[in-house]
């Protein structure tokens, strides 16, 4: 008796003991892009005048705005630096077929 409760049991906790496991890992990687802001809208899209041609990114749900020495730009200054003509580079990622930034980083200090 105790010989067939024993296999009764082995046999329900056997399939846990060899269930596997899965995980998925996403990767997100982040590009960078460079070039003259040539048509700028806050808070949507930024068109860079790059040596291929016009690209245009979009922006993401929150975007960083930096000088090329690291520091960030409060609000005030991303209005009046962030402008068409100035050299920046973003890094960005892609979604689908859009590029959304992340972070600008303007060619000056």
């Amino acid at each position: 008796m105790k010989k067939t409760l024993l296999s009764i049991a082995l046999a329900a906790v056997a399939p846990l003991a060899f269930a596997q496991t899965s995980s998925t890992t996403t990767t997100t990687s982040t590009t960078t892009g460079m070039g003259t802001i040539a048509e700028y809208t806050p808070g949507s899209t930024i068109v860079l005048k790059e040596s291929s041609g016009p690209r245009h990114y979009h922006f993401g749900s929150k975007v960083v705005y930096v000088t090329k020495g690291g520091k960030e730009l409060d609000e005030d200054a991303v209005k009046t630096r962030v402008r068409v003509g100035v050299p920046v580079h973003v890094e960005y990622s892609g979604e689908g077929d859009r590029m959304m930034v992340n972070r600008v980083v303007l060619d000056e200090d």
